[in-house]
């Protein structure tokens, strides 16, 4: 399988270019003695996304979506290049959006990723030429002989991603977080910093969010939303009137879905919902090319039903919860009725790798099972999920002195929800809302304790006072914790029905549709008792590498 759109490049000319790849395989190339790239976007040249230029001085690249100076620039690779001429490196602070970008200058040439990484970029070296490009898997068939790499392996089967920069494989490496590549160096910029500061939460984000938003309402086509009950897509519905249809996955009675369909109708959009059936776990071969063998691919959700998608532009709230509210903190938190409950104060003693253990799909008494039927001797399931953390959680402390700053940092810079934003980019065009720079800067400037759905609500209001017409079901209050309590107490009281997630339960759904005869270790009895979790993620790991690679290597030997 090819992707829709793609990036793919090396550090040489033309020849050490083809040596790989086809020229007419890309819809626009720029060429040099230091570099050569090639990229495939129908938005090319579409103001606002991917575009090329070239002239005497040098060339550059861009590809995704692009705002210099936060606004829309008729061709933002000619603007690039010229502030790059004029200011160096420092040009790229004032890119906004969410981007690969290429410049070739004076003889050298640079690979800039932008602030949080939002686009995967690999790369390899291949007799003595870097290679590099937004598709792991076509990266990789670069690597003549790709060894597994064992530490990225247990941490994918234990935590559903892989942690850092590392692949499947040791000869594939990821640009860094905040990073950027050249043919002999990788290395970081020091674009996301925090830096706190007091000034109007609410107003502030209100303002940025609409500004974020309106920025990129022109997006070409029919216009769509993945739309929940929560109050992030609800936000983005409000402010792009254009926005024709709404889609949710779920259970069609659940009353998400229903609060789904109520808030599309308060803003005059279609509504469809995608019940949930085994296409929405089922890791097909174009589910499994967008996890790109780095996150479990049961988050490209949306990919079971593209067909049924009838949009040219599709938005998204993705790590809106992440960037803009409390989902990575830790709260202090107390017992009722043997039941743990959240507090709204910041934890201040924290275990950094327990509190991020929460981010992630960790599942503790499922992960001892596959460490007994891996026989991972040297250490539990627990003890190298701990481990694998907290030596990554290491490299956050370049950027923050903060722990709560720390947590937030490390669920964004391994987000392992990114292969639903992977797969809507290759099929849409699509904006990663989460990703504007203004909205950055205020995750940067805004205490820990204020980035929390209080706040967010509040900046809601501002935005429009009508927007919470219809709660969420499970926040019947903008306060977190009342809404906690609540739904805690309508768990334990009878006759009471608590809501009901619009997600099918995963053990139900694999074992209805017998998943277990669609996966490619069928025939390995080994891996049989372990959970449909582990089972999907194995199954992620050798498809992937069978995509990328004429066998796949060792893995789970």
């Amino acid at each position: 399988m090819t992707m829709n759109k793609e990036l793919f490049g090396v550090f040489g000319d033309i020849t050490d270019f083809e040596a790989f790849r086809l020229e007419q395989e890309f819809d626009s190339i720029i060429k040099s003695e230091q570099i050569t790239v090639g990229i495939r976007d129908p938005g090319l040249s579409i103001p606002g996304r991917s575009a090329s230029y070239s002239n005497n001085q040098g060339s550059c690249m861009i590809w995704g979506e692009v705002y210099p100076q936060d606004r829309i620039h008729s061709n933002a690779a000619r603007w690039l290049l010229e502030q790059y001429v004029e200011k160096g490196n420092s040009a790229i602070e004032n890119l906004n959006g969410s981007y690969i970008a290429i410049i070739q200058y004076s003889g050298d040439a640079i690979v800039f990723m932008d602030p949080i990484r939002s686009w995967e970029c690999f790369y390899t070296n291949c007799d003595g030429i870097r290679v590099f490009g937004s598709d792991a898997g076509r990266v990789a068939k670069a690597i003549k002989s790709p060894t597994d790499n064992k530490q990225s392996i247990r941490e994918f089967l234990h935590l559903g991603v892989i942690l850092g920069d590392k692949t499947l494989f040791n000869e594939l490496r990821r640009v860094p977080f905040d990073g950027f590549l050249t043919s002999n160096k990788v290395g970081k910029l020091r674009r996301f910093v925090y830096n706190t500061r007091n000034f109007d939460y609410e107003k502030s984000l209100a303002n940025r969010l609409k500004h974020a938003i309106q920025l990129r309402s022109n997006q070409p086509g029919k216009k769509g939303v993945l739309l929940s009950a929560g109050y992030d897509s609800r936000t983005i519905l409000s402010q792009l009137p254009e926005i024709e249809h709404c889609y949710t996955i779920g259970k069609p009675n659940v009353s998400e879905v229903q609060a789904s369909r109520k808030i599309s109708t308060q803003y005059n959009a279609n509504h469809t919902t995608f019940t949930t059936n085994e296409k929405y776990i089922l890791p097909d071969e174009q589910k499994v090319r967008y996890m790109q063998g780095i996150k479990e691919s049961i988050h490209a959700h949306h990919t079971g039903y593209t067909e049924n998608i009838n949009v040219d532009t599709m938005y998204h709230a993705l790590l809106f919860d992440t960037i803009l509210k409390e989902f990575p903190h830790k709260n202090a938190e107390m017992q009722i009725l043997g039941k743990t409950v959240p507090l709204k104060r910041l934890e201040e003693n924290i275990d950094p790798a327990e509190a991020s253990l929460n981010n992630f799909g960790y599942h503790p008494e499922q992960s001892q099972r596959l460490s007994e039927k891996l026989a991972e001797h040297s250490t539990t399931g627990n003890e190298f999920v701990q481990q694998a953390i907290e030596t990554e959680f290491e490299h956050c402390w370049e950027r923050t002195d903060s722990i709560q700053n720390a947590l937030a940092l490390f669920s964004i810079s391994n987000q392992p929800t990114i292969p639903s934003r992977t797969h809507l980019a290759d099929n849409f065009f699509e904006s990663f809302i989460a990703a504007d720079k203004g909205l950055l800067e205020w995750h940067l400037q805004t205490p820990p304790k204020y980035r929390c759905s209080e706040t967010f609500v509040r900046a809601m209001k501002l935005i429009d006072g009508e927007l919470l017409r219809h709660r969420p079901p499970d926040r019947p209050f903008s306060s977190t914790l009342l809404s906690e309590v609540v739904q805690f107490a309508r768990r334990q009281l009878p006759y009471i029905d608590s809501v009901e997630p619009p997600w099918p339960d995963l053990h139900s759904v694999y074992d209805q549709y017998d998943i277990d005869k669609r996966l490619s270790f069928k025939d390995k009895t080994e891996l049989k008792e372990i959970s449909p979790k582990h089972k999907l993620r194995a199954n992620d790991i050798i498809a992937w590498s069978f995509q990328c690679a004429d066998s796949p290597v060792g893995v789970l030997n």
